[in-house]
Order: structure tokens, then sequence, then C-alpha cells
């Protein structure tokens, strides 16, 4: 472990490329219509400079990418790192592939993982833990993306100044992985997007303003749903939320006798700052997400000067201060103690710890005691003695815009944890209970009874809680919210194109040939492979080029045999292709030796488990589930009726087999036939 906390030394003759322009087209490296496999190779070889550490024993390289930031650059590491797959890998299946309907697919022998670390990690090797597929990796890694050898992968995370970063922005990045997608021919890349900001879901927000999710700026489209959601489900309901009206949003507020003035208020303020009439929920939303690209400069213009808040008055409060309050102290910043502190922990492990107790703490809106913060901290954090290290260390230090305080509660005089916002020199109390008196905050953000178009990022909040969280008199909004929600998973497709050259470039696919490969290999429905020939190879070269291919990808194909191509039966091998098959034409095969006994055969695993859920779930979605201890038929356990935080029973039996067994017992579903 001391081996891999020394401090990186860059190599003198690796070669630097532009990060703005890294993976363009001709830049660095000119890559030819190939595979994927044969391109990564090519990149790595002519771009790549391989370290003397590894990763597991698995070859790294590195690139260095030089990023121009505020008039000076900085040299940002993109790490790639050859994981080979065999019966001795900790982890040869993809649960990524699984959950997003790939489990069909071959295992894979090769993956390539493209990382760009912490920014407090660029001058070090890389962590033996740093491909480990958990949460804390995904908040910290500025890009992690697998690209299995067969050019089908997965976007694990992606982290901008939002996410941590102190350089690059998250659109930065994502132009940058969208580059190397395309110069490398990947074929098909998908994305979870779980992105929050400020307690709300990006693809629910996006997709009301946009029509699709921020991935969408890039091509993703949704890809699969969970709980039985499909496609047609989740353009219905970025219809139903975006058409709103938003007048009659704020009648149905007024019927439902709620109070609407503050709703009133946001609108009339952005319909006047409007150069256009803003009639439905994404004309408004959209145009508030607009306003958050300007200048505050351009947006002081912009809005009009009725939203200019009050002076706050001069008066002094007449409740005593809690002490905690008496004075304005200069905290100091978290992220400084962990630099600084001599832990067994990284200082990136403990800024993620805290993180995770700040957004516990805001999404409360209260005081919580530290068995509450502990509790809340182990949903994310598996090291308990990291989590009790950093509540121990964490009062009274900054952690992002944010301030943890302890303080005795007025009432109850248990000690608790709260979190004051930061501004300039003072902080705003997110705990109405914990002490006597709230602090006072002049900035005019946080004056109370502010009105609208001070913060936007406030306005939308509202919105968003109140219109498409809690809509009222719900019905097909709060539905239409629902699927959105559930649908997490997007995909990216770069078609096959063949190129203006020479070369005849094929789509492969095997066709099952037997009874055996019917009844034990069911799931045979790989994504086909592309090969390249030079224009007068002959049928026996093109059964020896599927042969490679397949071979060299597939760990169950190591000696596979092509017996015949599909329309080129009766034709013998020495005869060319051209003339006989167009370039650009999907070709299928048969052949022998699969090797059916091989048990990495599908990236979904070996288990053949059954998925029938009331929602019309057919398959692995990724959320939890339970299977009945009779049918064995998995269900999600939302649907039967198990709450997200509750356990589930040690013995379970699904309502079908409760049904033979005793009177019929009520089904849980979700009904979207009618969207």
């Amino acid at each position: 472990m001391a081996a891999q906390l020394k401090k990186r030394k860059r190599n003198p003759n690796s070669k630097m490329y532009g990060f703005k322009t890294f993976a363009d087209p001709g830049c660095p490296v000119f890559l030819s219509g190939g595979t994927f496999k044969e391109n990564v190779q090519t990149l790595l070889r002519e771009c790549g400079t391989i370290e003397e550490f590894t990763v597991h024993g698995m070859p790294t390289w590195s690139t260095s990418l030089v990023h121009h930031n505020n008039s000076h650059n900085v040299l940002v590491p993109l790490y790639t790192i050859e994981e080979s797959v065999d019966q001795h890998s900790s982890n040869p299946f993809c649960d990524h592939c699984r959950c997003i309907g790939w489990s069909h697919h071959l295992v894979s022998k090769r993956r390539y993982h493209f990382i760009i670390p912490a920014d407090d990690e660029w001058n070090k090797t890389l962590d033996e833990s740093v491909l480990d597929d958990n949460e804390e990796n995904q908040a910290t890694h500025l890009l992690h993306g697998l690209i299995h050898c067969n050019g089908y992968g997965h976007l694990l995370s992606i982290n901008g100044l939002e996410g941590g970063s102190k350089i690059l922005f998250g659109r930065e990045i994502m132009d940058l992985w969208d580059r190397i997608c395309t110069a490398l021919r990947a074929w098909k890349i998908t994305v979870e997007d779980t992105s929050m900001k400020r307690s709300m879901n990006l693809r629910l927000l996006h997709g009301v303003a946009y029509g699709h999710s921020w991935f969408g700026r890039w091509g993703y489209k949704f890809c699969h749903g969970s709980f039985g959601v499909n496609v047609q489900n989740y353009g219905a309901a970025i219809g139903v939320l975006s058409s709103l009206n938003i007048d009659e949003v704020i009648n149905d507020f007024v019927q439902a006798r709620k109070s609407d003035r503050h709703m009133k208020q946001i609108v009339e303020v952005y319909r006047q700052a409007s150069d256009t009439h803003l009639i439905t929920l994404r004309d408004l939303i959209r145009f508030m997400l607009s306003l958050k690209t300007n200048a505050p400069a351009q947006i002081k213009t912009i809005m009009p000067a009725a939203v200019s808040p009050p002076k706050p008055p001069i008066t002094k409060p007449k409740k005593r201060k809690s002490p905690a309050m008496e004075e304005e102290p200069k905290y100091k910043k978290f992220s400084t103690f962990a630099t600084e502190m001599a832990s067994r922990w990284p200082a990136r492990r403990l800024e993620y710890a805290a993180e995770v107790i700040v957004d516990a703490l805001k999404e409360k809106g209260g005081g919580m005691s530290r068995q509450e913060v502990r509790d809340a901290g182990r949903l994310h954090i598996g090291d308990t003695g990291l989590l009790d290290f950093v509540i121990k260390s964490i009062n009274n230090y900054v952690v992002g815009d944010y301030v943890v305080l302890r303080a005795a509660n007025q009432s109850t005089k248990i000690l608790q944890f709260t979190v004051r916002q930061v501004s300039g020199n003072t902080a705003t109390v997110h705990d109405r209970e914990a002490f006597t008196e709230p602090a006072v905050d002049i900035s005019p953000a946080a004056v109370v009874g502010d009105p609208p178009g001070l913060d936007i990022y406030r306005d939308i909040k509202y919105l968003y809680k109140h219109v498409l969280e809690h809509y009222p008199m719900s019905g097909l909004p709060e539905l239409a919210t629902r699927v959105i929600l559930d649908s997490k998973h997007y995909v990216k497709e770069w078609p096959f194109k063949d190129e203006d050259d020479e070369l005849l470039r094929f789509i492969c696919r095997i066709l099952e040939t037997s009874e055996e490969l019917e009844t034990r290999f069911t799931r045979m429905s790989e994504p086909g492979e592309l090969v390249a020939l030079p224009p007068y190879a002959t049928i026996g070269e093109l059964k020896s080029a599927i042969e490679d291919v397949y071979r060299d990808t597939y760990c169950m194909m190591e000696r596979f045999v092509v017996g015949e191509v599909e329309g080129l039966n009766f034709m013998d091998d020495d005869e060319v292709v051209f003339g006989n098959m167009e370039s650009g034409a999907h070709v299928l095969v048969r052949g022998s030796g699969i090797d059916l006994e091989n048990e990495l055969k599908h990236e979904g695993g070996a288990d053949n488990w059954t998925v029938d859920c009331s929602c019309g779930a057919k398959d692995d979605d990724g959320e939890r589930m339970v299977a009945c201890d009779i049918c064995e038929v998995w269900q999600h356990t939302r649907c039967i009726g198990i709450g997200e935080k509750e356990t589930v029973p040690q013995l379970f039996i699904c309502s079908r087999c409760s049904a033979s067994l005793m009177a019929p017992s009520t089904e849980y579903a979700m009904d979207m036939q009618y969207m």
C-alpha cells in the first residue's frame, strides 16, 4: 500500500495533447475504419505511455491532456486500464449489462476502463481500489467509462464542478468521452442517470424542459426502464408534464385550496422577464434554466427591477441568541483539514464521507443526533471507522457551501448536528427547531419573504416540489413523474457506416445449428462483429477473419470454426467475395467449436432466474427484488408493498402461490397502459 501512495512522476518521454481536441478526427492519430479492438490498441500504442505500476496486475496506460484554465495550463491524466476476463477474474460478469437488457451478450475477453481520477489524485499512482464499483468511486472519479472489447460499454461516472472538480466542467468531460467513443468506433454506450442538483432529479427536470435527460445533448436516448416502463410510457410521460398549461396549474392549486400566491409570483416575474409568452411548464422551466447560463450581471439586467430585495431592517433581535450564534466565526474548510490530517484514509475518502453527512443533514432539514447521522451515512459508506472519524471531526467545518454545527436542542437538550449555508461571512441555519432563534443572513437570497427571481434555482425547486412531486388532485401528472423517475438508463448508438474506401466490411452473426444450441444456449443472440477485408479477399479468407474475430473477442469462442456463410453455401473457399456479397451487408454464419461447458457464457451470469412482476417487468432492471420461496419467481419489493427501507422477510410467498394455500391476497400493480 505504501508504494501505491508514492507521488507519481510523469514520464518525460510521454506525449501531451490538448484536452479539448483529443480524439477529434485525425487528432492525434488517424484511426481507420476498423473494429473497436483494433482502434483502442492503436490509440494506446500511439498516444499512451505504459505505467510502471499496475492495478491488480492489469496493464495501465496514461495519456496527458493539457487543459487551458484561467490563462494557465493544467495537465489532466487520462488512464486506460486493460482488464482481462477469465475463469479466475473476481467479477467476470457485467452487472451493468444485466441491468439494461444485455444479459444475453456473450462474455468478452477484455474490458477497457477509461478513468480521470479526482483532482487531488492527479499526481499519485492509481489506488488498487480504483476499479471498485461502489458509490464512493462514482462520486469521486471525474470520468470512468468501461467498454467491452466488442464495442459495447457503459459510462459509469462523470463529475465536473458540481461533482467536486475544481477545474473541469461536466460538459467538457462529457465532450471528451463522446469524442473517444466516436474515434474508437464504439457500438453502444449506456449511462444510468441518477444525477441530482439541490435535491432535484435532473432527468426529471431536463426531461420536462428539453424532452430528454442531460445526457441527451450527446445523443443518449431512452434504453431500458425500471418497473416495466417502456419507451412509449416514457415519451407519453414527458408529453404530459411538459405540456401542462401554467395558468391551469395555478387554477388547480386554487381549487385544491393550496396556497398559490408564491407560484403566481414566480410565473409573473419570469413572464415579465421573458421576450416570449410562457404558456406551458416546459416554456417556464426551460426559460428559467436558460438564465442560469448567463453571468450574474446579465441576470440582473434581464430580471425586472421589481424583484430587487428590500433592505434588511437594522433592528436588534429581541430573543436571546443561542451561544452558537453570538458571533459569526471564521470557519475552516473540511477539505483543508482532510489534506493536512495525518489519517489512514486518503483525503478524497474523508471529503466524500463529509459530503454524505452534509447531504443527509440537508435532506432531513432538522437536527440529527450522532446515531441518526451515523445510520444515514451507513447507507452510502461501509467503513464504519471512517464514518465515525469524520463524524467526530466535522463539527465547525465547512463542506461545500455548508458549515456543520453541533449544539444542544433547546427542547430536548440532546446534542444534535445541523448545517448552515455559508454566505460570505454568515450562514443560514438548516434547522428551524434546534435553536431558539435561527441565525440571521442578510444576503438577499436568504431574506425570508424575498420575491421570486433572486435565486433562480430556489424558484425552480419550488416548482419541482409542488408541481412535479406534489401536484394537487394528483392523477396523471403524478404517474407521469413516477414514469420519468423510473427511466434511469439511456443509451447512445453509433450505427454501422461503411467507409468510402476499398475495404470490404461485413457485420457477422452466428446462427444456431443444432438442438444442443437451441436447448442449452437459448440466449445465443450476440450483437454481431465487424469484419474488414481487402477488396479481393476469398470466401476462405472471410471465414478465417470471422473465426479470428470471435476467438479474440469472446471467452467461449476460442475454438470456433466457421462451417458455412449463408448465401455463399455452394461456393468454393477460393472464390472471391467481391461481386458475390455487397460491402456493408449483414452476414449470418454457422459453425462449430462453441464451448458450451464454459461458465463464462453470458454477461448476465450463469443463473437463469425468472422475473415476472405485476408492473410488467420480465427481466432484471437493477431495482430491488425478492424471490418467492415456492415458485422462485422474482418480483420488485416496491410492487408487492415492501418499502424501500423495509427489510425483506426471510420467508416470502407471492400472491399467486398464496392463492393456492389460502384466500387470494391483494396484488399491487401499476397500470400505465393508458399513457
